[in-house]
């Protein structure tokens, strides 16, 4: 079973520090079930890729077990020494344990340092197939790209087998990227080779801190990463909640507040909402999706425009889309206008077939409340997934707020928000996604425009090319 990690971030070699093994030498690990193989088969100061050769011994593994129910030679024959499974996430724990816990003694400052990285597991089980793999990764911000196999070559007609070829790009520290192969190896595989009782509620716990809690799949993670012990899994997924996974529901419910109280000397919510409209009316959107609506102070206003046909708000609070469904009045709504338009409850990090086919998108205020690690993921879903013609974004500038006398000097204008950007940052940003997913962006200021600082909201109309 072979797995290889790769970075091009100058100097590449510094992954040798991160994970405590030397470019030049080839090391060699003796496991339980085998031996680890650790080297490298390129480290130059561009591109250097450290790989992990695992070979699992199926005779000594048989050993002391009774015969399988599959007959006596399964313990000898099957896919074991080949793929990765619960044998790779504990060849990470002993090989890489260092770099799996995020130390590094002689070059400190690289342990959190997002890299550009690419991994690439020769050959991964599958139960589910593509669509889980995709529904575990994506969601963590990374680029999937997969390789199904045929179960063989020389008899098509046995059709395709559950195991693929899978490469995972994202930039982040590469501790973090460990941690979710650790985890979610044996998740896909849906196996371990060993037995599973209370301490691994723990080390479950451990390894998905910071990402877990807030994983839109956490309920089928931790049902497969404890081999459906029920009881396990309700305990594993009880402690996620109370060691602070926030509330979408009680996060919302204050957001618009305290935004507002901030902004209102200078109307922000309005001047936001007449420019995102502005450009609706102009490129004659007839569908509009309204991404993370909150209370629905957009929809309202769409919903004034005769020429919007077809609206859909999608928002992750259960709550607020009440509350929204409340300010619209849509119980009492006549029945014409009613059909024009949808509430939804879905994840901005997490494709849903239910967004594509839209002319176009209003992402109001919203971006700045992702994870960083989850932006990728999120644009997937947006650009190249539901890909609506037209995509409007706006997002506070952060150059902007030395003009609010409220707001300390650092702070963000809601503490909810995981980063603000300055104007470069954003259409950097912008830019790169535009190019990536085929689309053209201008950008246009909101609000009064500075000389200095600029206009306190950006926007970024992107047009499909």
């Amino acid at each position: 079973m072979l797995l290889t990690i790769t970075t091009t971030a100058a100097p590449a070699t510094d992954l040798g520090f991160l994970l405590h093994k030397h470019p030049e030498r080839v090391q060699e690990i003796e496991l339980s079930f085998g031996k680890a193989h650790v080297f490298y088969s390129e480290a130059t100061e561009a591109r250097c890729t450290a790989a992990v050769l695992l070979e699992v011994d199926p005779i000594a593994l048989s050993r002391g077990r009774r015969q399988s129910r599959r007959g006596p030679l399964e313990p000898y024959v099957n896919d074991r020494p080949y793929v990765a499974s619960s044998f790779l996430s504990e060849a990470l724990s002993r090989v890489l344990g260092t770099a799996l816990s995020g130390r590094c003694e002689k070059r400190p400052e690289l342990v959190d340092r997002a890299l550009p990285l690419e991994v690439r597991l020769a050959v991964l089980p599958c139960r589910g197939g593509e669509a889980v793999l995709r529904r575990l990764f994506e969601p963590l911000g990374y680029d999937v790209s997969v390789v199904r196999h045929v179960l063989d070559p020389r008899f098509p007609a046995w059709g395709e087998g559950p195991y693929f070829t899978v490469t995972l790009r994202a930039e982040r520290p590469l501790h973090e990227l460990l941690t979710h192969l650790y985890v979610l190896v044996p998740v896909l595989d849906d196996e371990k080779h060993y037995f599973v009782g209370d301490d691994e509620v723990e080390k479950l716990l451990r390894q998905g801190e910071g990402w877990l809690a807030a994983h839109p799949e956490r309920e089928l993670i931790a049902r497969r990463y404890l081999k459906h012990q029920k009881g396990l899994a309700r305990d594993a997924l009880a402690q996620l909640v109370d060691e602070g996974a926030e509330d979408p529901d009680a996060t919302a419910e204050v957001q618009a507040v305290e935004e507002e109280k901030v902004e209102e000397r200078v109307s922000l919510a309005e001047a936001r909402t007449g420019a995102v409209l502005a450009v609706l009316r102009g490129e004659g959107a007839k569908s509009v999706l309204d991404l993370g609506c909150g209370e629905g102070r957009f929809l309202r206003t769409l919903l004034k425009e005769p020429s919007v046909e077809r609206i859909v708000g999608l928002d992750v609070s259960h709550r607020v889309l009440e509350r929204a469904a409340e300010r619209l009045r849509l119980e009492e709504m006549p029945e014409r206008r009613r059909e024009r338009i949808t509430l939804l409850h879905g994840s901005l990090t997490y494709r849903d077939k239910r967004l594509e086919g839209f002319d176009a998108a209003a992402v109001i205020e919203v971006i700045e409340h992702l994870e960083l690690m989850r932006l990728r993921a999120f644009e997937r879903v947006l650009f190249e997934f539901a890909r609506p013609r037209v995509v409007v974004v706006t997002t506070p500038n952060v150059e902007y707020n030395v003009h609010f006398a409220d707001l300390p000097a650092g702070r963000f204008r809601h503490r909810d928000h995981r980063f603000e950007w300055a104007r470069a940052e954003f259409q950097a940003w912008a830019r790169g996604v535009a190019e990536r997913f085929r689309y053209e962006v201008k950008f246009l200021p909101v609000g009064p425009d500075d000389p200095t600082t600029g206009a306190p909201t950006q926007m970024g109309v992107f047009r499909r090319g």
